[in-house]
């Protein structure tokens, strides 16, 4: 179900300006680091229907040039592809208690998923202007789950740092080590495995041994294939990208953008009560 591919053929044929806020990953076909596919069952179930809709989703805002018309409003309940989205919400939120890559409510009515890599200034930009926002606003009154994807798509740094964060997130400082490479852009030698480490103390980490081992170790790397893996089945093209209660997102947006598509996610969660 490659449901960012197809959203972006079929805006680019309407709509030929590039989508704001966007870093597009490199051609799969001989990148760094790109684990083989495995069949997805739940996934392909709605893969034709999710990815005729949101071709149009992503045509409607492109023309609508991101100011939200001809979309509905918050909280509509006329939405034709609402069975869909749910569809889409159970099968890509995890919403395990545990998850040191989450924020927010396990149960909470709208997950919002975040691919992301740690090279890209996109997703730094959504670190330092709108995560905030978003945490004040929904994380913390409840309605909001945010769930981080490791999605590296740069090359071996990339690949590394993503492995760091999963290392701080053993350590229950996940967030503050994200929030510490996303503080400025950082790329290449920045993100060398000594100069991750330094990030490491910065963020809070006791165990500096235990984090550069986590961070070499097999699981580091098998929790940052799982992730990528899923990015790559729902065809993940640039990043950041996210799905906000199913719904496809892709770019740094402003906050308006956020604000309405978990604003429709949160009155579809009410309407099933």
């Amino acid at each position: 179900m490659e449901i960012y591919r197809l959203m972006s053929e079929k805006a680019a044929k309407k709509a030929p300006a590039k989508t704001p806020g966007k870093t597009p990953r490199k051609s799969p076909a001989k990148g760094p680091g790109k684990p083989a596919l495995t069949p997805a069952r739940r996934l392909a179930a709605i893969g034709a229907v999710l990815a005729l809709l949101v071709a149009v989703v992503a045509a409607g805002i492109a023309i609508a040039g991101g100011s939200g018309k001809h979309r509905p409003a918050a909280g509509s309940s006329a939405d034709p592809q609402q069975k869909v989205y749910d569809q889409v919400e159970r099968t890509t939120s995890r919403r395990e208690k545990a998850d040191p890559l989450a924020l927010g409510r396990a149960d909470a009515p709208v997950v919002l998923v975040e691919y992301a890599d740690y090279q890209c200034s996109f997703c730094g930009r959504f670190t330092r202007e709108s995560q905030p926002e978003l945490i004040k606003k929904y994380v913390d009154t409840g309605v909001l789950r945010m769930e981080f994807r490791n999605f590296p798509i740069f090359g071996e740094p990339s690949s590394r740092a993503a492995r760091a964060s999963w290392a701080a997130g053993q350590q229950g400082r996940f967030w503050q080590f994200h929030d510490e490479l996303y503080a400025k852009t950082r790329k290449g030698a920045a993100l060398a495995e000594d100069k991750l480490v330094d990030l490491a103390r910065d963020a809070g980490i006791k165990d500096l041994d235990r984090f550069r081992t986590d961070m070499n170790g097999s699981a580091a790397e098998a929790a940052v294939n799982k992730d990528q893996e899923e990015g790559y089945r729902l065809g993940v093209q640039s990043t950041p990208s996210f799905l906000v209660g199913g719904r496809p997102l892709a770019g740094a947006q402003p906050m308006s953008e956020f604000e309405q598509a978990i604003e429709q996610a949160k009155a579809a969660a009410g309407a099933k009560k």
